[in-house]
């Protein structure tokens, strides 16, 4: 790991932040009642990766682009995978934002608000070689991804 501030990694920690900023007024009607039932592990899991990874995404220079080679691929599926996230997110915003909107998969990717972000983190851990990181996005990905599949089997 190669200590230096990431624009990448900020621009990464925006295109997730702003959404959930805007979905935290315009959350489904029903959400605080399956939020109290987390389980309290996947939610420290989560809570922890979350931390984590936003810390190590802003000090890890080696997340920042270098010239392009084969090893670019990771950022650039990456960064498609980022992209669907804003797609998902646009698309539940202009829906009836219920809990089985926000629990929707796309592109047959399931619960996409959690797979799409942990999927994209982790390709950009491996893109910059960052051991800790990716690490950090597996412990996040247990809790989050974990926590919304619980949220979408409660709503069947």
């Amino acid at each position: 790991m190669q200590f230096g501030f990431s624009y990448v990694g900020l621009v990464y920690l925006l295109m997730l932040m702003i959404p959930n900023i805007i979905w935290s007024k315009n959350q489904p009607e029903d959400y605080e009642r399956y939020a109290a039932n987390e389980n309290r592990l996947l939610l420290a899991l989560e809570r922890t990766g979350e931390v984590l990874v936003s810390a190590l995404c802003l000090v890890s220079g080696d997340l920042n682009l270098r010239a392009f080679s084969p090893w670019s691929i990771w950022l650039i599926v990456s960064f498609a995978l980022m992209v669907l996230y804003e797609i998902y997110w646009i698309r539940y915003f202009r829906s009836e934002k219920t809990m089985q909107d926000m629990y929707s998969g796309i592109l047959g990717i399931p619960v996409a608000g959690a797979t799409l972000p942990v999927a994209a983190f982790l390709l950009l851990g491996i893109y910059g070689k960052n051991i800790p990181l990716t690490a950090a996005v597996i412990i996040l990905g247990i809790g989050h991804i974990g926590i919304h599949i619980q949220h979408k089997n409660e709503i069947k």
